[in-house]
This record gives structure tokens, sequence and C-alpha cells, in this order.
């Protein structure tokens, strides 16, 4: 979707002309009759501002609804809510730690079984499947390593065993790629992320692509009520005006900084999809449209938790905190932040190292990032190798 079809999917207010969405504060909308009103009745069911974010993402994803809730990890609870006991999940073993928490901790006590594989491999989904898999759920890119999966071969297996495809594709975005449109059923986004782009939200979106799934989520999202409130449906809307450019700023970004991590010595490891070395390169290439994210991992040779923890608290301009996909660089440190549910020895088998560190790129000069990146390994006494902008 180009940038002015993005733009210009955003509607002007039919009723004043107003430029931007109205936010539509109410709880209640008064009915001629009763069940006979303007399309609203319940703040929860619907509501103006929040039919306009909706509407907007699934022309985003090219899908059939979307829908918005209060956080990611109740957009990822709706979806797993089709599922029953004695149901199987085949997961990305690098999975998001809120997303492996609400598995293991809530949803496996239901009586679900969860099933973690390197999804990078499509044979080892293959051989995961069962005849009880009724879910595939994969990232890709991955959280925190970005490890990439092939969507259209793993949303084949998925049909083969009558199982439904969920890919999060937070860390792509709409602009890099469209799963839905490789074969998958259901998409999520944490929109607290790329979409709202501010870091001054937090927002779960759901895009399906039949009515059929439609229907369910909208179920489930009206029956649970977790959803989105419309001061934060306005301001998810207002990010995504500028989301095109703003991604595009960020991967450019990213690319630079990953080009300065190869050549630094005291780095084990970057990941990041746009390095010719990146296992699935040309898969992300291909699927992503060319366009390989805001996100960049890497662990160091001294792979420690003390060594993560100096370099973390020694940059300037990337700021230590948790989330991603802001305008402002932000860093952190995965073992102990946002994959800190994840046991060690999951997080070490799924490559999580305990020294590994997430960078979000955010918009400002990449020389600037790449200048505050030196400076930290340089008063953590390691001197980077030279780089050349």
């Amino acid at each position: 979707m180009s940038a002015t079809k993005i733009i210009h999917s955003i509607p002007s207010d039919p009723l004043t002309g107003a430029i931007s969405v109205p936010v539509y504060q109410t709880s209640t909308f008064i009915q001629e009759a009763p069940g006979v009103n303007k399309g609203y009745d319940y703040a929860r069911s619907n509501n103006p501002t929040r039919k306009v974010l909706e509407d907007v993402v699934a022309q985003l994803e090219g899908g059939d609804n979307a829908f918005a809730f209060a956080t990611g990890l109740a957009a990822i609870d709706s979806v797993l809510k089709l599922l029953s006991a004695g149901d199987e999940i085949v997961a990305v073993d690098d999975i998001y730690g809120g997303a492996y928490r609400l598995f293991t901790h809530v949803y496996e006590i239901l009586g679900v079984e969860i099933k973690y594989v390197d999804t990078t491999n499509v044979e080892n989904v293959a051989n995961a499947v069962s005849t009880k898999t009724k879910c595939i759920w994969i990232e890709s890119p991955t959280n925190p390593t970005l490890k990439v999966s092939d969507i259209r071969a793993i949303s084949k297996i998925a049909k083969s065993v009558h199982a439904f495809l969920v890919v999060d594709n937070t860390f792509a975005s709409p602009i890099a790629q469209q799963p839905l449109n490789l074969g998958a059923d259901i998409v999520i986004h944490s929109g607290t992320k790329y979409i709202g782009g501010h870091s001054d939200l937090v927002a779960g979106l759901v895009v399906t692509k039949d009515k059929v799934f439609s229907e369910k989520i909208k179920f489930v999202q009206n029956a649970s009520g977790g959803i989105l409130g419309p001061w934060d449906c306005f301001l998810t809307i207002r990010g995504i005006e500028t989301l095109d450019i703003r991604y595009r700023k960020q991967c450019e970004n990213a690319q630079k900084v990953a080009e300065f991590l190869v050549q630094n010595d005291a780095v084990s490891e970057v990941y990041f999809p746009g390095l010719p070395t990146h296992k699935n390169h040309k898969i992300a290439k291909q699927q992503q449209s060319g366009l390989f994210g805001g996100i960049v991992s890497f662990s160091l040779k001294n792979d420690t938790v003390d060594a993560a923890n100096a370099f973390v608290t020694a940059t300037n301009y990337f700021k230590l905190a948790e989330s991603l996909g802001g305008v402002k660089s932000l860093l952190c440190h995965p073992p102990q932040m946002t994959h800190a549910s994840v046991p060690r020895e999951k997080r070490i088998q799924a490559g999580i190292k305990d020294s590994l560190i997430r960078l979000s790129c955010g918009i400002e000069n990449a020389d600037d990032l790449v200048q505050d990146l030196a400076q930290a390994f340089k008063i953590t006494e390691v001197s980077p190798a030279p780089f050349a902008s």
C-alpha cells in the first residue's frame, strides 16, 4: 500500500468536514427505538473512532476486517480464545516473552498444548504438526533474534492439517509485509510499536483474512471487552499517517547500524535480516519487499549479563526502555526485560544469549546513532573497529 493510499484511506468527517478523525468520547448512543440506532448502541460493541482505525488497518493488511484491543497481549488473547482444551499450537521458539507467559501460564493450564520449534526451517514445522494441531503461531521477524520464517511455505503446512496460521507482523509492519497475501489466516500487531510509532500509547490489533474469522474475533472482542479506547484509537490513526515515511527511515538507520556492528571486534553475532549473512536473508528480501525493519540485535563476545548491563547503560541517544518502533531510538536487554519470563534454558535454546542486546532504531541521523554506539563501546573499555559512513 503506497504512502498516498495510506494517508487517503483515513477519511475526513462526513458530518463536519473535519480533516482529522473526531474522537467520539462517549459510552453510549441514543436509540430511536429499542434496537433502532445509527449503527452504534454501546461503546464496547463499537465506536466510530475505533471503526475508522479498524477499517484503515484492514486495508493496510489487505484483510476482511480488523479489531482494535487495549494491548498487544489482549489481541493475542482474543485469538487464543478460538482454541479449546486438547487443541495444540505449534509456535516459533523465539517468541515474545509476554506471549510465552500467556501461552504457558494461562492456556497450557486450561489444556491447550504448545510445541515450540525453530520455524526458520520449514521441515521443523512439518515434523511438529499433528492431528491435534489447530494453530501455527509465528513471528517473522522474531523478537529479539530477528529470525525469518517462510510464511507461504508454512501456510501450506497449516492447510494440510486444517490448522489456521497466525503471523505476528509487528516487526515487519504492513509497509514491508502483508502475511495474509502470503497465506496467513490472522495477523497480529502490537499497535504500540511501529503503527502507533511515537511511544505514547498501548494498543493491539488483529486482522482477519475472511468473514469466518472476522465473526469469531468480533464476538470475542465484544464478549471479553478488551477494547481500545477512542482517544488511543485517534492517536493510532494519527501514527498511521506517517507510518510509511517513519518505517523506511528506521529501516535505513538499522541497516547502517548493523553494518557498523558487524565490524566491531567486541561483537560475536549481529542479528538483522538485511545482512547477507542472515540465515533467511533471501526470504526476508522477497517477502518483506526489501525492507528489513528497524530492529537490530547483537551479542557480545563477553557473553555475560554484566557486560550487557555496562553497555545498555552507556548510550546517550539510545534510551534504555521496554518497547520499540518509536521515533526515538531505544535499547534493551531482553534476558532481563522483555523475555525475563522465559526460563534461561529456553532462551538459550532459542538463541537468546545472556549478552544479547536489542536496538530499536528511531528516525535520528544514522551517523549520530552509530557514534553513540561507538562511544558506548569505548567507555565500556572496548574500542570498535573503524566505520566508514
